[in-house]
């Protein structure tokens, strides 16, 4: 693998990144770039060059050259190459982990968390041989024998998010690879270093061949270059509502399977009988973890009950968010970590404002001090939200809490189900059949009870409905065999 080619200021010291492409490190053939900088300081960590569709077409044309030698690779060669990249990945474990914090900006203890995810991607992914698995079927007809075999797709793009740049480039690369394709990731501009750090670490492993692997850095440019490029089979793409349904629709326009997961409004249902405990530490983690910065935080809390046990809930609720520390992840003491950007922060600011022009309660109000970066945003908690504002509809990504006040478990599903999202929603309840009736009704693809984050470990697919999702295949579990290999039926009789 060749390290050079990534150009540093002589004056500053700070990179401009380079793509991947064929095994090297290689020069944008673009000269525009946008800075990347630590939320928590504002320093800048690098400068991402915005590429062109001139470098997805050598990203592509590597990984097409590459892949059909990989194909013909045993599928248990292909699972220990994964093997390898587990073991890679463990050992440097703590350092991407600190990537993760200082590029992206959350805690030491999330950054650590993600990674440990992304891991469990791999481990699962080693088990290729096994659900490569086909099957058959004897004597359908008289001597004819009828079997299903998998095989690969060929070429995937790979679009991630900023919010998690170690987790979800995982959730695709090793199941891609183990699959017998070759990958072409495209991170997020704004954090990407922990991506490049993943594909550095995967191109030292020898069983992985040069080209198989690639990363071009950029933003819309790229994205469309990659959906219209006849050399890509397939995209998987995390990201906002808006994006993946432009994702599914024009990859689909160019005869691509696209598995595309967007954006949630994601609901806390608070039953009277809930265990403040667990309720407490749930809400907390779940809407105020990781600056609310997750697909699967909890925006909005739903408040059952009568109008005294509603306001001992919110009581509850706001005494331990005004708890919260506030500051750079890297700091232990650290609850609530920066936004991405201070754009990100300056966004939000403006949508607590608007909500409180339009008569909203900022019951706890976060906008103190943006920190060095410009990117804190304290714990924010929002009360008497009318009946369909966007803090009740739509995904604003940072720490903000609205409330919600129904007097039964059957009006905070009528609720919940009225979301045009479906990704994730949580009960807090020590009631069986309030559980039991929440889950069987509630219209999310993952549901907590007493847990914040309803995130599935890999062995189960990120399931999220509705517009949550572009596409009916999912990251992770069988979905990713399914949705990186092809369904092939064999039809056989001798004379």
């Amino acid at each position: 693998m060749t390290k050079t080619l990534q150009t540093t200021d002589p004056a500053t010291g700070v990179r401009t990144l380079a793509n991947f492409v064929d095994g090297a490190w290689t020069p944008a053939s673009t000269e525009a770039t946008i800075e990347d900088r630590d939320p928590a300081t504002g320093e800048l960590l690098a400068h991402v060059p915005l590429s062109g569709p001139a470098d997805v077409d050598a990203a592509v044309a590597a990984a097409r050259a590459a892949q059909p030698a990989w194909r013909e690779t045993s599928p248990l060669v292909r699972a220990r190459a994964i093997f390898r990249l587990r073991e890679v990945l463990d050992a440097h474990r703590d350092e991407l982990a600190a990537l993760v914090t200082r590029d992206m900006g959350k805690t030491l203890a999330d950054a650590r968390a993600e990674v440990g995810r992304g891991i469990e991607s791999c481990e699962l992914a080693c088990a290729m041989p096994q659900l490569l698995k086909g099957e058959g079927l004897e004597g359908v007809a008289g001597g004819v024998d009828v079997e299903l075999i998998r095989q690969p797709v060929g070429v995937v793009a790979a679009i991630t998010p900023f919010n998690f740049p170690a987790m979800i480039p995982l959730w695709f690369l090793p199941y891609a690879l183990a699959a017998g394709n070759a990958i072409v990731l495209k991170p997020s501009e704004r954090d990407p270093l922990t991506a490049e750090r993943i594909v550095e670490l995967a191109a030292g492993i020898a069983e992985i061949p040069a080209g198989l692997v690639g990363l071009v850095h950029g933003s819309h440019d790229v994205v469309n270059a990659l959906l219209d490029h006849r050399g890509v089979d397939a995209i998987s793409f995390v990201g906002q509502a808006s994006t993946a349904r432009h994702v599914m629709l024009r990859g689909a326009a160019a005869g691509k399977r696209v598995q595309a997961l967007g954006g949630a409004k994601n609901s806390l249902v608070i039953m009277p009988d809930a265990d403040p405990a667990l309720m407490e530490t749930g809400v907390m983690g779940s809407a105020f973890g990781a600056a609310g910065q997750r697909c699967l935080a909890g925006s909005v809390a739903v408040l059952v009950g009568t109008p005294e046990q509603q306001d001992t809930a919110r009581d509850r609720l706001l005494a331990a968010a005004a708890e919260l520390r506030v500051g750079a992840g890297d700091d232990p003491a650290t609850d609530v970590c920066p936004l991405v950007s201070s754009e990100a922060r300056d966004r939000l600011v403006r949508e607590i404002a608007d909500a409180e022009h339009d008569g909203v309660s900022v019951a706890l109000d976060g906008r103190g001090a943006a920190g060095p970066g410009g990117a804190l945003l304290g714990p924010t908690i929002l009360d008497d939200v009318p009946d369909g504002h966007r803090v009740l509809t739509e995904e604003l990504f940072g720490p903000l809490l609205a409330l919600v006040r129904v007097p039964d478990l059957a009006a905070a599903i009528a609720f919940v189900n009225s979301s045009r999202y479906g990704n994730a929603s949580v009960i807090f309840t020590e009631s069986g059949g309030a559980a039991r009736e929440y889950r069987y009704r509630v219209e999310a693809g993952m549901v907590g009870v007493n847990v914040g984050v309803a995130a599935p470990v890999a062995w189960f697919p990120f399931s999220g409905w509705k517009g949550s999702i572009d596409g009916y295949l999912h990251a992770n579990g069988r979905d990713a065999v399914d949705f990186y290999t092809r369904k092939k039926v064999v039809t056989t009789r001798w004379a």
